[in-house]
């Protein structure tokens, strides 16, 4: 399985946070949403960054309440990882652990085309042992 069958079976739909909104408002589309991460891009496409919960609870717990108040640009992460359509779940199992980060943009010729979480990579994961399993079943019942 691959990032494009993840997109395919999800939807390639990427929430984004503006360079120029406050940590409040992401934050604010982060509950709202109920997601874990933003792509920080200034018109939808390019990536200028990614924020998420994890990051921002950073931010607050040295700079205080008064993060809030600060753009996303100047607490985003600017050096992006991201992956691409052919990239192979045990590929994006490999890089999440290893870089300890939770979302991956999906890019294609440089620009945003979607979004996979550690969620996603699990869910997936699963899905493949779990068609392993049966066909390793049906094998055995019909030797």
């Amino acid at each position: 399985m691959n990032v494009d069958a993840i997109l395919r079976a999800k939807g390639a739909g990427v929430e984004t946070a503006r360079p120029d909104w406050t940590v409040l408002q992401a934050v604010k589309k982060l509950a709202e949403l109920g997601v874990g991460a933003l792509v920080v891009s200034a018109d939808g496409q390019r990536i200028a960054g990614i924020i998420s919960e994890r990051d921002v609870m950073r931010q607050i717990a040295n700079g205080g309440h008064e993060t809030l108040e600060r753009s996303v640009d100047e607490v985003m992460v600017r050096e992006v990882i991201t992956c691409a359509r052919d990239d192979t779940v045990n590929h994006l199992m490999t890089v999440m652990t290893e870089r300890r980060i939770r979302h991956l943009p999906v890019t294609e010729d440089g620009l945003l085309v979607g979004i996979i979480s550690i969620g996603d990579v699990v869910k997936r994961r699963i899905e493949e042992t779990e068609f392993e399993a049966e066909a390793l079943r049906q094998y055995i019942a019909t030797g």
